[in-house]
């Protein structure tokens, strides 16, 4: 099974070097579009590819040459960054490689897809826990997670103690805890 994992990578990989960008650039377009505000800056970045802090900034210095990130002052933190996509990084995600692979998984029947999921998460849980990784999940599954909250814009971040919206619940958060 191991090989088939392997062999899918690959061809997965060969597909990331499309348009321009290479595996990390993709990696890094997906996260920032995907991640809460909390998590969209350089640290959470280097914390869900598991790579070096020269790594990131190269990457983000790159993605920003192309137009397709930007940097701005975190409102939360004036020492720090949040880094956003632009309208171009946008439109490129929406030509993204792993489209194609969604197109593939979603031929398959219900069933399937749904096993292949289980089976996949469970193997990227193991993964992350055994390197020591964080799992970055989605705000609306964390145990911080107050739906109609009476402070929140309609949830609440009882961790970060920030009002959330129902897009914010949506994305994934690098202080996410599983319920």
């Amino acid at each position: 099974m191991i090989d088939l994992l392997d062999r899918l990578a690959r061809v997965a990989g060969n597909d990331r070097n499309a348009l321009g960008l290479n595996p990390v650039q993709w990696e890094a377009l997906r996260f920032f579009a995907r991640a809460n505000r909390f998590s969209r800056n350089p640290s959470g970045l280097r914390q869900y590819l598991g790579v070096t802090k020269g790594t990131v900034s190269q990457t983000i210095i790159a993605l920003e040459n192309k137009g397709l990130l930007k940097k701005v002052p975190d409102p939360r933190d004036r020492r720090g960054v949040e880094v956003r996509l632009t309208a171009a990084g946008k439109k490129l995600l929406v030509d993204d490689p792993l489209n194609r692979w969604r197109a593939d998984l979603s031929a398959l029947p219900a069933a399937e897809r749904r096993s292949l999921e289980g089976a996949l998460e469970g193997l990227l849980k193991a993964a992350l826990n055994n390197r020591e990784r964080q799992p970055f999940g989605f705000c609306r599954d964390c145990v911080h997670f107050s739906k109609h909250h009476e402070a929140g814009e309609p949830h609440f971040c009882a961790l970060l103690e920030a009002p959330l919206s129902n897009d914010d619940s949506q994305l994934i958060c690098r202080e996410q805890t599983p319920a």
